[in-house]
């Protein structure tokens, strides 16, 4: 009777983990299910993390958020956060505020934030500002990606000395073989664009992103970056750059994707980081 009860208790729990919901999984890059800790475990022995998100994606930023968080008390608060969606010359302001020199309503209404600043962000520089973090705003302003998207990387060299301390120092190396840009390239003309200066404006950005980087990296913290998962997808964009500035560091990624089914990892997605987030694809989104 016992034996039959037990067998009984056996099937009901795996039918009931078979019907579950589950918001998220881990993979690491070769396809295999990972635990959350273990993302944690990794994370914290290297100098650079970059956590690459789908903008409009709740789960992602949720997972930021606890993902930061856990790796404060894992290096004991030696970490240092930086994020695409700060531009370089807002650093001044940014630091105003993490140091409560100027009010949240200043900050909020003179910084160039992103729309979902308030549900998606606010919260990491909260985190930041509470726990006295160096939060690095690591993108080129966009006025500036516009100008290469419009006339190439030629038309920089004319911008000022101050305009330039924004941006990676020029002339930037680029190499349109590079797969992300090669494929962005290919992506748009097939769409009808056949602009040459996209994937370089892309290029300028991933640039300015990872120099911004290394000069913060390698210093016994953990350096902790947020960005659209396209800018460090498959080892490549910032990464590109950042081993050409500051070659050695130990790098962990984490890429995002959305799957209809997450109980295992699609093919197209095996090998984009070193860890996998996969998220439902009608997960809600929050724009």
């Amino acid at each position: 009777m016992k034996k039959v009860l037990f067998g009984l208790m056996v099937i009901f729990a795996l039918t009931a983990f078979k019907n579950d919901k589950p918001a998220y999984r881990f993979y690491s890059k070769n396809g295999k299910k990972v635990k959350f800790q273990k993302v944690v475990n990794a994370a914290k022995n290297a100098d650079v993390l970059f956590i690459g998100e789908l903008h409009n994606n709740p789960i992602c930023h949720w997972m930021e958020f606890e993902l930061t968080q856990s790796l404060y008390t894992a290096k004991d608060g030696n970490i240092i956060l930086g994020a695409e969606m700060f531009e370089s010359d807002n650093q001044l302001i940014l630091n105003e505020y993490l140091d409560g020199e100027i009010t949240k309503r200043n900050f909020e209404d003179e910084a160039r934030l992103w729309p979902n600043y308030k549900t998606d962000y606010r919260p990491l520089i909260s985190f930041a500002k509470k726990r006295k973090l160096q939060f690095i705003a690591t993108d080129i302003p966009r006025r500036y990606a516009s100008i290469v998207y419009k006339h190439g990387f030629g038309a920089l060299d004319s911008l000022s000395a101050e305009a330039k301390s924004y941006m990676a120092p020029l002339p930037i190396p680029y190499n349109p073989n590079v797969k992300c840009y090669k494929d962005m390239l290919a992506e748009m003309a097939s769409m009808g664009h056949n602009s040459p200066n996209l994937p370089k404006a892309q290029a300028i950005k991933d640039a300015t992103m990872a120099y911004s980087i290394a000069g913060y990296a390698g210093n016994g913290k953990l350096f902790i970056h947020y960005n659209g998962s396209y800018h460090s997808d498959n080892f490549q964009g910032i990464l590109w750059y950042l081993n050409k500035y500051k070659p050695g560091l130990k790098i962990v990624t984490i890429a995002s994707v959305e799957q209809k089914n997450i109980d295992t990892l699609n093919k197209e997605n095996i090998d984009k980081g070193n860890f996998i987030l996969v998220v439902p694809k009608d997960m809600t989104k929050t724009y």
